[in-house]
Order: structure tokens, then C-alpha cells, then sequence
């Protein structure tokens, strides 16, 4: 019998039990996790749920597999850009092109292979597809990621993510002219009707906020920045593109450019990173510079 600890993240509340935990262990299908929930091999918080049972954020999941069917995730040697390391955490400025985590069709390649390369002791709370893995950034945002080194660090952070202390401010390019400096875009978040694998604002969704100020305004595009009140999926590039100015390079959610059709997915970039220290030490802020991409692109304009 194998054991699977996962830690439900905010972009996964409001998900059938059933749902998430298939996602979760992509070789198990929803109808195997249904039976594991049937034969009381999965608990949420120490309880034994029913197959459409909601998920919140910071739910502890348990389960008991008879035999691993998880494909086997190997080290590899690829470079990192390590901002900071200790004990307990790494924080990594992750490049594009580099899926966070491996997932069917990105069984390497991923920053986790590069961390089981340059760290053999990892959080396993999100299983062995996910070791350390505390929050996401998209394929192709790039910027910064902390990665936890043991469990307890990482109940930690992710308690924080879950009540909103994270402090997380990102910088982009968008589409467009602002008749303002600043301002506030609160507009709930769920998966489209359309296509499950995009979001979209939706009445009844989970509540997104994002705060965004303007650092210069070009004729036809804008350089701003953005901070995180909430971390839904793609929010950022949902939000942006429901103000009216999509993300530069934005392939889903954007428009087509043809001025700029090298920057290889949108212009966004996670800048700086703050949160608690989880040993106690206090308030720990992390930064990191525009990528060469980004700054191409500025001096374009």
C-alpha cells in the first residue's frame, strides 16, 4: 500500500474531491479514485468524503493506493537561477519555456527535475510528481518560485498562500491605453463553459482580486505592474484581458500581435516574492531583475 499527502492550493477550491485528487494522480483515473473513495482509501482532514465532496484550500488529502502508478520523475541537469537557498526553502527565478511541475506530456524538462538534481531532500506533501512544489507560475511566465526543502516549512508557506499574507507583485507588458494610474480589478474567476482548460469570469466563481498601477504608458501599450490579493489560475492574464488590455505575447487569453511575434508566450513576469520566514526569523523579501526578454521588448517600445 503506498500513501499520498497533497495539500489543496487556491485554485483547486470548490473542486469535486474526486475531481482534484484524479488531477492530482494523473495516472489514476476518475473512476479509480471514485472506487479508492468508495473503499474508504481517501480522506480529506482525517475523514472519509463522498466522491462529490468540494475541496477547500489548505484541505490535507490522504490516500491509500494498493500499487504505484505513478510514472517514475528522474533528476536532470539543467540550470537553475537560485535567488536564495537554506534549510528550509529555494527560491527560484524560473526562466520561460519551463513547465513547473510534470504532468502527462511533461514528464522532464520541468523545474522539478532540474530541483531533484540540485536537492535530494524535498517536501513530499504534494506527492512524487510535486516534490516541494508550494505554487505555480505558468510555462511561460517567468520569475520567482520558493520551493520547500521539508514539510514543515512547506504547511507553513502554504498556510500563508491560503490566508493571503504572501506578498506577491509581477510586472508586464499589456495591450492598450489606461485613463488611469492605478486601480482595482475584483471579478470572480471559473473554468469556461467553452474550454476546460481556460478561465474566465464568471458569475458565481471564486473571488480574484488584482491591484495594478501603471509605470510608463506607450502609445499603444503599457508597462505595469501587478500585485496578487488572491492566486487563481491565470488570473492576471484573465483579469487583464477582461479590462481590455490582454498581455503582450498572450496566445490564449490575448490578441494577435504582429509586432512583437518572437516573444514566445505573454510578457509577465512574477518580480518579487515576501513572506514569513517559516523558521521564525521574520519577514523575508526576494527580488529579481527584468528577464532580457522583457527588457527587448521595453526598449522596442
Amino acid at each position: 500500500m503506498n500513501e499520498y499527502r497533497f495539500i489543496i492550493t487556491e485554485d483547486s477550491e470548490g473542486e469535486r474531491v474526486d475531481r482534484i485528487a484524479a488531477l492530482l494522480m494523473p495516472d489514476c483515473s476518475r473512476t479509480y479514485i471514485q472506487k479508492l473513495i468508495s473503499s474508504g482509501e481517501l480522506f480529506i482532514n482525517g475523514k472519509v468524503p463522498k466522491a462529490s465532496t468540494k475541496v477547500s484550500s489548505g484541505d490535507e488529502l490522504f490516500l491509500s493506493v494498493p500499487e504505484p502508478v505513478i510514472p517514475e520523475i528522474k533528476p536532470e541537469n539543467i540550470p537553475l537561477d537560485i535567488v536564495f537557498e537554506n534549510s528550509d526553502f529555494i527560491i527560484v527565478n524560473k526562466g520561460k519555456d519551463m513547465v513547473v511541475h510534470p504532468a502527462p506530456g511533461h514528464l522532464s524538462g520541468t523545474l522539478v527535475n532540474a530541483i531533484m538534481y540540485h536537492c535530494h531532500d524535498l517536501s513530499g506533501i504534494n506527492g512524487m510528481l510535486r516534490p516541494g512544489i508550494v505554487h505555480r507560475i505558468d510555462k511561460d511566465t517567468t520569475g520567482l518560485l520558493v520551493i520547500c526543502k521539508n514539510d514543515d516549512a512547506h504547511r507553513k508557506l502554504a498556510e500563508q498562500f491560503k490566508d493571503h499574507s504572501i506578498e506577491r507583485t509581477y510586472e508586464a507588458i499589456v495591450h492598450g491605453r489606461f485613463s488611469e494610474t492605478e486601480g482595482v480589478i475584483d471579478a470572480p474567476l471559473g473554468r469556461s463553459s467553452q474550454d476546460r482548460k481556460k478561465m474566465t469570469v464568471v458569475q458565481g466563481g471564486k473571488r480574484a482580486v488584482t491591484h495594478y498601477s501603471v509605470i510608463k504608458q506607450y502609445d499603444e501599450f503599457a508597462h505595469i505592474r501587478l500585485k496578487l490579493e488572491t492566486g487563481r489560475t491565470h488570473q492576471i492574464r484573465v483579469h487583464m484581458a477582461y479590462k481590455g488590455h490582454p498581455v503582450l505575447g498572450d496566445e490564449v487569453y490575448g490578441v494577435h500581435e504582429k509586432s512583437f511575434k518572437n516573444t514566445c508566450g505573454q510578457a509577465l513576469h512574477a518580480k518579487t516574492l515576501g513572506f514569513e520566514d517559516p523558521s521564525g526569523s521574520g519577514w523575508m523579501q526576494f527580488d529579481s531583475e527584468l528577464p532580457d526578454y522583457f527588457k527587448d521588448i521595453l526598449n522596442k517600445l
